[in-house]
């Protein structure tokens, strides 16, 4: 009889930047991806939609996120 064990750990620092279409959904999908793999996101919004990653952080900082 084997044992195994495996232990997941965060490969580090997240650069996401997104594109103008669809820059919500872009964001949330970058962010969310890479902070439930316990990575840290530093996040390039397009500078046509600087608005929607302001709104992200300021919900990411009323849950606690931030």
């Amino acid at each position: 009889m084997a044992l195994s064990v495996r232990q997941y750990e965060a490969c580090g620092v997240v650069a996401a930047i997104s594109a103008y279409n669809f820059p919500l959904q872009t964001n949330v999908w970058k962010v969310f991806s890479a902070l439930a793999a316990g990575c840290s996101v530093v996040l390039r919004p397009s500078p046509l939609t600087p608005l929607t990653a302001l709104a992200l952080g300021a919900a990411a900082a009323d849950a606690g996120l931030a």
